[in-house]
């Protein structure tokens, strides 16, 4: 599944989103021991908004990263925007008043040119049909000087532990995604969409190409997961 690529590779992956929307965060919590939540604070920590600046969390699933932006910076005003509705609809029954919602696609946010001081995503961007395009639209919408944070999964650098990590990518995390959620595949299409994405060096070099200034990332969970950044031009 991790090959496909166009609309098919897009029904694919909201499909998937679709049936494990209310699992979701459980599964989070249960294939990092807890860590993505300290994640979390990192990515929101880094865009370092202005007083009642504007966030917008793309591909925002239930919400955990517009309410930790409402956690660190109070008086922001945040849009949560996914394009799978059934997983916006969990995070509504438990989310802040103060998060707006829009369904959209990441290809083509539903914004105009400079609205936000920062655009955020978790686990998005190895999922997209396009990374070009979806960096294009996140710099569009940017207001001059804005910073884009984003959280996903990156192909390791090979070491002692390589083997380790493979086992619990490949077999470990499938076999609790079953458990958990009756969706073996959508737990097995993770380690091989990580496999198939961009290590963090080359992400950090397609970011530059789009135009983001002072480019940089951070390697967590033993290189598995990669938080980078940059910045518009102003």
């Amino acid at each position: 599944m991790a090959n496909l690529t166009g609309h098919e590779r897009a029904d694919y992956v909201q499909g998937m989103f679709t049936r494990i929307a209310h699992r979701y965060d459980l599964m989070n919590r249960l294939m990092t021991a807890g860590q993505d939540a300290r994640w979390r604070r990192e990515v929101i920590r880094r865009v370092a908004l202005p007083q009642n600046g504007r966030l917008l969390d793309l591909g925002a699933g239930t919400g955990d990263l517009s309410e930790e932006a409402l956690r660190q910076f109070s008086g922001c005003h945040v849009v949560a925007s996914d394009f799978t509705l059934q997983m916006m609809r969990f995070g509504m029954r438990y989310a802040s008043d103060a998060i707006d919602w829009s369904a959209a696609d990441a290809l083509r946010i539903p914004f105009t040119a400079s609205t936000f001081d920062a655009v955020v995503s978790g686990f998005l961007l190895r999922n997209v049909t396009s990374l070009a395009q979806v960096l294009s639209e996140q710099y569009r919408v940017l207001k001059p000087g804005g910073r884009m944070v984003a959280l996903d999964t990156t192909r390791p650098p090979r070491s002692v532990l390589s083997p380790l990590i493979g086992v619990h990518m490949n077999v470990v995390i499938p076999a609790i995604g079953q458990l958990v959620t009756g969706e073996r595949d959508a737990y097995t299409y993770l380690p091989d969409s990580t496999a198939g994405f961009l290590r963090a060096e080359q992400l950090a070099a397609r970011m530059a190409f789009a135009g983001f200034r002072d480019v940089g990332f951070r390697r967590l969970m033993f290189g598995t997961v990669a938080v980078h950044w940059g910045t518009k031009r102003r």
